[in-house]
């Protein structure tokens, strides 16, 4: 692995260039080139900046990648970067594309032959791709260590250790055994048949089970905190309680249980952290002597209750940890990931007048349409000179998009029972049954490409690299853009379409004739708020083809022909 140290102002920021390695390991390594290019490492000033020229990640195709902090996080955001052909005209402004809701890069630069991001480049525009958080080859953490354990690497253990139904880690998760301390051959011949010590008491290690019990219930009272708008500690809190009580129910233990229960609800529920300090650790010493009474009994329901009761924390642990892991919506990516990213281009590539030209694809464009909205309502300028949008809205409400699949995760609780959804690997999963006779997810292909329009190896390509895991918190929010007024913010107050016919940015709306996902009727729902003068929209397809799916926008084999040079013109108009 390659690691670049780069001095930014007073903060030292390490990059991993191989942070995709675990990812691609998981895909046929006929899509991977190998290519060296420029990493260019972050700077504070021109002056300081430096470039040195190392192996790229293999999964990454772009000329360049560069990482940039998002200001009171601890993520590095990936920016991978297409310089302009020099036999192209020379453009004005840097170009940044947005890619959909769990996608990374790959979408944009699927092939030589389909790369959306190459062509731009090759027509002059100086191409930016962002990565948000969570996607692709952004990482987490300043150092080494935490950037070899990205999103990326984060997906696939979680492959490889799923969760269950209840979304809790599965019977192949690696038992932390905090709770339980290893019985020597020496201590196992002195336990009776229940696992008592018969000179030396219980082999259960008490004070550690009291610990990671107390911490348990902390972390639900204090670092869970504004995960959802209202309620979610109350529920984490009766989820784990109805774990413990169907334990000591079978144990015939629940009576002293409940009281406990009751005593601890109070503290947790109203986030009171003094009151959790100083009631927390006693009531958790008398839960776990409710459990080692009753493991003296000689009931034999009570057999290896003490390791039932263990592991149910572990689990709820694991589960706990989830969530504060993937803990961002559309507002994060709306507020600091794509700010941050525009200022990082505009100091890179000096527009005389501050602005960018922007192309969201799906989620994409609705965060440049959220965007949009936002600014107008404060009195502030964009930063875009004009955008485009790509199979995007702000409302779906009045069409059949086959989005309205994520709407029961639209229910608080049940995001908290699955606290994300790992979308590449349920993808890459179901891909076989897609693609292969007797087809029976056939129809998962006509939500990315119509028939005919992408070629097999490259739908295979997009299916297998392109998608990555969905934080529960993110689909809670989309799921909005399905109700009365469209998509809002994380408080629910704000409506993102109200204030969209104030702006003064040209917008170019394009919508695919079959996409399932985005269909024509629900862009229009957004573009018909925009000002006529300053709004283009068009439906891509024809009667007896080709017709447009989703991701035939960007990449299908008729893009090169009938989108991308519509987009290059209106862009060129624009361009003064």
């Amino acid at each position: 692995m390659h690691i670049f140290v780069a001095d930014v102002g007073s903060k030292l920021q390490i990059v991993a260039a191989s942070a995709s390695t675990a990812r691609s390991a998981l895909h046929p390594p006929k899509f991977l080139r190998f290519k060296r290019a420029k990493i260019r490492l972050l700077s504070s000033s021109s002056s300081n900046s430096s470039s040195s020229v190392f192996a790229k990640p293999l999964i990454c195709t772009a000329d360049e990648i560069h990482y940039v902090a998002v200001p009171d996080t601890d993520w590095r955001l990936a920016l991978w970067r297409y310089v302009p052909s020099l036999q192209a005209p020379r453009r004005n402004r840097p170009l940044l594309l947005l890619s959909g809701v769990g996608t990374n890069a790959i979408g944009f630069d699927l092939s030589t032959e389909s790369s959306f991001a190459r062509h731009m480049s090759s027509q002059g525009f100086d191409t930016w791709i962002l990565e948000v958080r969570g996607a692709g080859l952004s990482t987490r953490g300043a150092t080494a260590d935490s950037v070899e354990r990205s999103m990326i690497s984060d997906t696939i253990y979680e492959l490889a250790n799923p969760v269950d139904k209840n979304g809790v880690g599965g019977a192949s998760s690696i038992k932390q055994n905090l709770s339980i301390r290893t019985v020597t051959s020496t201590e196992s011949q002195n336990l009776d048949a229940n696992g008592i010590g018969k000179d030396m008491g219980t082999v259960w290690d008490e004070s550690q089970l009291v610990t990671k019990l107390t911490e348990t219930f902390v972390r639900l009272s204090e670092r869970l905190s504004g995960f959802l708008s209202e309620g979610q500690s109350r529920v984490m809190f009766a989820k784990l309680f109805d774990q413990i009580s169907k334990l000591l129910e079978d144990a015939q233990l629940s009576e002293g249980f409940n009281e406990i229960r009751g005593k601890l609800s109070g503290p947790i529920e109203a986030n009171q952290k003094s009151a959790v300090a100083t009631q927390v650790r006693d009531l958790s010493q008398r839960l776990v002597n409710i459990i080692e009474e009753g493991q003296r009994s000689v009931s034999p329901k009570l057999f290896n209750l003490q390791e039932r009761f263990s592991t149910t924390i572990d689990n709820f642990q694991k589960q706990l940890d989830l969530i504060v892991k993937y803990d961002w919506d559309f507002d994060d990516y709306l507020q600091e990931d794509v700010p941050t990213a525009m200022e990082y281009i505009r100091t890179k590539t000096k527009p005389e007048d501050g602005k960018l030209f922007a192309i969201g694809h799906s989620m994409g464009g609705m965060l440049l349409y959220a965007m949009l909205s936002r600014c107008c309502f404060e009195g502030r300028n964009s930063g875009f000179k004009a955008v485009v949008t790509l199979g995007s809205s702000l409302d779906y409400t009045t069409s059949r998009s086959s989005l309205k699949l994520l709407l029961p995760l639209a229910d608080p609780a049940q995001a908290l029972n699955v606290p994300v959804v790992p979308l590449g690997t349920m993808l890459a999963a179901a891909h076989p049954f897609s693609s292969r006779p007797p087809y029976i997810l056939s129809w998962l292909n006509d939500q990315i490409s119509a028939e005919g329009m992408m070629h097999p190896e490259l739908l295979e390509k997009l299916v297998l690299n392109n998608f990555c895991t969905i934080p529960a918190k993110l689909i809670l929010q989309l799921t909005t853009a399905f109700r009365q007024g469209g998509l809002r913010d994380r408080t629910g107050t704000f409506f993102y379409k109200d204030h969209l016919h104030k702006s003064e940015v040209p917008v170019l709306a394009l919508a695919g004739d079959q996409d399932l996902i985005c269909p024509p009727e629900a862009v229009y729902e957004t573009v018909k708020i925009i000002p006529q003068n300053l709004v283009t929209y068009k439906v891509l397809g024809e009667e007896n083809g080709p017709h447009y799916a989703h991701y035939d926008l960007v990449g299908g084999r008729m893009a090169v022909h009938q989108v991308y040079p519509c987009i290059v013109d209106f862009l060129a108009r624009h361009d003064t």
